[in-house]
């Protein structure tokens, strides 16, 4: 019984490390994916005054969070075009513990920039359409997934 207990004790302590990283890149795929693509475009309707404040209430919701981001981009070209980045990724970025590039073409995108004038208790924000490259963050250096949008370029 001895040596049964003693080697769930190795593979919880050698493996148990790798399982939660994976479990955690796999969790920044997913969310990358619900909440900067949105691919076909949505159309909201009226009540949420315009695409960004719809589409932010969406955001704040997936974070479970009151906090009004100052900007967010969501990119409207299917995940495969936005992967294309990622294949082979030879920069790390330090500043954020990831591996990082610069997609090679431009992409379809809307930048919801926070309103600056507005009351406290408010989330409101501005719509801005875009083509351009992004930074993005990737979830490994070859064979890659985008896991964030670090800006533009």
């Amino acid at each position: 019984m001895a040596p049964a207990v003693a080697w769930l004790l190795f593979l919880q302590l050698v493996l148990g490390p790798t399982l939660v990283m994976d479990i955690n890149v796999e969790d920044a795929i997913k969310n990358f994916q619900s909440m900067h693509i949105d691919y076909p475009k949505v159309n909201y309707p009226e009540g949420f005054q315009g695409y960004c404040n719809g589409l932010m209430a969406y955001v704040r919701g997936m974070q479970q969070s009151w906090y009004c981001p100052r900007r967010h981009y969501v990119v409207h070209a299917p995940l495969a075009e936005i992967q294309k980045s990622c294949k082979y990724c030879e920069s790390f970025c330090e500043n954020y513990n990831e591996y990082c590039t610069l997609s090679e073409e431009t992409l379809p995108l809307t930048i919801c920039s926070l309103e600056i004038k507005q009351p406290p208790t408010s989330c409101r924000y501005n719509s801005t359409l875009a083509n351009q490259r992004l930074y993005l963050l990737c979830s490994q250096k070859y064979d890659a997934k985008p896991i964030g949008i670090i800006g533009l370029f």
